[in-house]
């Protein structure tokens, strides 16, 4: 089959190419899935999984992306509540080979059904972005209706639909970004929003929650302004500076098919838009996983048409 793999950490992205790879077989509880679609984190290339399994080994050359959607084509061994040409979606373990291929193996816990309205696009582009948004604001960051929420880069992937369910569960966001970003930030519902490239932090005063994508200074400077009981939510690592009199937590992504199933209800129904980028398809990954400029949005690759 084809696919992406990675093969200098090195050189990251610079490193990948499409290659022939044997088709995957199922393990335990495992199923195979057909891939229609995959999304892709550019951080993969700091994430040690990329590189090594859960015992240290060299994985490269590894198959890279790691959220996706699908048709299920077979089940592994005691594998229970999903069947044989069931349209899914979800998030591959970390560890093992991913989604930019034509097929991959997936642990059936991971999955969630993908409903026939929600194209596979759209649904690829949905499970890291909107399970960082929705554990981030809900189980880390206790996010309660009144509160107010400042949403870091919130035009882009994540960004977009942390401000979307926070205005939905009744917050109010301020959305940051570049200035570049306002309209499509006020889009996505943000109440209002400031530029990082040229508005001042500490002007804010005091928030509830904030959800940092980004890290560095920002996130430092965030901390200052979150209210006595806050929190500051970080999916860039630690912080590296705490809110004085309240929490901060950074967590990483896990799978958990009863949000994705909370997740595409939404966008089915409208209450809730995903922000893709850029499209191509697997023939086009290297070069498009290669960019000479800023990405915006979700990049996803089309696996089969």
């Amino acid at each position: 089959m084809k696919a992406i793999v990675a093969t200098d950490p090195a050189a990251e992205a610079a490193g990948i190419k499409l290659a022939e790879r044997p088709e995957p077989t199922p393990a335990i509880n495992d199923v195979v899935v057909e891939v229609h679609a995959s999304g892709f984190v550019p951080a993969e290339w700091e994430w040690p999984s990329t590189w090594v399994d859960r015992s240290g080994h060299d994985r490269a050359p590894a198959i890279i992306g790691h959220e996706f959607a699908g048709v299920v084509t077979s089940l592994g061994y005691g594998t229970t509540g999903l069947s044989p040409g069931q349209r899914v979606f979800g998030i591959t373990d970390w560890h093992r080979d991913g989604t930019l291929a034509e097929y991959a193996a997936v642990e059936a816990r991971n999955l969630a059904p993908l409903p026939g309205a929600v194209d596979f696009t759209v649904g690829a582009s949905l499970p890291i972005s909107g399970l960082t948004a929705w554990q981030g604001l809900f189980q880390h960051g206790r996010l309660q209706a009144g509160q107010s929420v400042l949403a870091h880069g919130a035009a882009g992937a994540v960004g977009s639909v942390v401000t979307q369910l926070a205005r939905e569960f009744g917050a109010y966001v301020i959305g940051t970004g570049r200035a570049a970003d306002r309209q499509a930030a006020l889009d996505f519902g943000a109440n209002e929003f400031l530029a990082l490239d040229d508005g001042d932090l500490e002007d804010i005063g005091g928030v509830d929650l904030v959800f940092d994508v980004i890290g560095g200074d920002i996130q430092r400077r965030s901390a200052s302004i979150v209210r006595p009981g806050g929190t500051l939510v970080s999916v860039v690592g630690p912080a590296e500076t705490r809110p004085v009199d309240g929490l901060a937590v950074d967590f990483v992504v896990e799978s958990v098919p009863g949000q994705l199933v909370e997740i595409v209800d939404r966008v089915r129904d409208g209450r809730l838009r995903t922000h893709i980028g850029t499209v191509a398809t697997l023939d086009d990954a290297v070069s498009v996983l290669n960019p000479t400029g800023r990405r915006k949005g979700k990049t996803v690759i089309r696996v089969r048409p």
